[in-house]
């Protein structure tokens, strides 16, 4: 039952993969579909944000109240509806409001992987978290050469999201088939389960920075690399896939670096990495061997701090839904901020503000996290 449930879950973070692959790439083609700038298509970032912070708020206490499978049909339910209308609106607001619901969508499946993933592994979660990340790296390394190989062949983007509409049907059928795990520990008015505020809170506000970073560059690679007229349409899109691909392998290689390496150890491993990364883009911002060195690197270094924080999490506090919500909501916020401050800049400063504001966050990552050790030491 644990591999089937295991093998579901990680099905499900494929499609929440493939959203945020898919997005970077067709910007400019949402852009045109709409009418709109860059500027301004950019706000589908915030939007996707905002419904991904409501639907994390709402599916943690779902998660611990109802069965989780419930709540994940519902998830991929939803993804389905609004990929398949996404290529068909030419309105800007109606657009608006199919990534809010597939915010809401991925959020729900975010947290439900991550929290149900631990209930059924428990202590021996680390090497399946990190496993969970590499299916969300498959999804997001695949989207763009989907995305391309779209283009190529009828020079419309229409299928791109067809394509997850229609993977996303055999995820909804596993759940119906598997039973939902539930917590170790059944709730009552006298046992709550303690929870430290405060580490929550530096956890989730570390997630806000490195997350952000991960899908702001994501998101902007693309137009970075045609903006400063380093790749073609095609080489750009294959570039994106190149970020994701090297995400996707390095989670797929820290699997098993996990089984021997604290997740405290690979956190500040892994954003030194980022930090050298980003300096390289910076160095060889007119070389395209420089763009794709570093960017490979990036996607490398940037690989494990997700699934490395929950597992640290889950070993400093029990993990809940409302745990796991809070803690998705510090991820969502950055994908709201950071994708959407980036495009303000984009046009009017430049495209070299995507390495500088990489640079600045993970910086302020590898300070916050050397604060978090502080402090989870003091309390232990």
């Amino acid at each position: 039952m644990k591999i089937r449930r295991t093998i579901a879950y990680y099905a499900s973070y494929i499609t929440v993969g493939f959203v945020i692959g898919i997005i970077g790439p067709t910007l400019p083609s949402l852009a045109n579909q709409t009418g709109t700038l860059l500027s301004r298509i950019s706000l589908l970032f915030p939007i996707l944000s905002v419904g991904s912070l409501l639907g994390s708020f709402l599916s943690g206490h779902l998660f611990d109240r109802v069965k989780g499978h419930h709540v994940m049909i519902i998830s991929v339910a939803l993804l389905i509806t609004s990929m398949t209308f996404i290529p068909l609106t030419p309105l800007f607001w109606t657009m608006m409001f199919f990534f809010f619901i597939v915010g809401l969508a991925s959020s729900g499946l975010d947290v439900g992987g991550n929290t149900l993933l631990i209930w059924v592994h428990k202590d021996k979660v680390g090497p399946f978290m990190v496993g969970l990340h590499f299916f969300f790296g498959l999804g997001a390394f695949t989207a763009p050469m989907v995305v391309g190989q779209a283009l190529k062949a009828t020079g419309e983007f229409e299928w791109s999201y067809w394509t997850l509409a229609i993977i996303c049907v055999p995820v909804i059928i596993c759940f119906l088939l598997i039973n939902s795990p539930v917590h170790d520990k059944v709730l009552t008015d006298d046992e709550k389960v303690k929870t430290d505020k405060l580490l929550v809170f530096l956890i989730s506000l570390f997630m806000f920075l490195h997350v952000g970073a991960e899908l702001s560059f994501g998101g902007w690679i693309y137009s970075y690399a045609i903006k400063r007229e380093l790749t073609s349409v095609t080489q750009a899109a294959y570039l994106t896939s190149a970020y994701w691909g090297a995400i996707t392998g390095g989670r797929l290689i820290s699997v098993f670096i996990s089984m021997k390496l604290k997740s405290r150890t690979m956190l500040v491993v892994y954003l030194y990495g980022c930090i050298l990364a980003v300096i390289l883009l910076l160095l060889g911002r007119n070389s395209v061997m420089l763009t794709w060195i570093g960017t490979i690197l990036l996607g490398i270094s940037i690989s494990t701090l997700i699934p490395s924080t929950f597992t640290f999490a889950k070993e400093n506090m029990d993990i809940t839904g409302k745990v796991t919500s809070w803690l998705v909501i510090g991820l969502g916020a950055g994908n709201m901020f950071f994708p959407w401050f980036i495009g303000q800049l984009f046009e009017p400063v430049g495209e070299i503000m995507l390495p500088v504001i990489n640079l600045i966050t993970f910086l302020a990552a590898l300070l916050l996290i050397l604060i978090i050790f502080r402090y989870s030491r003091r309390k232990a």
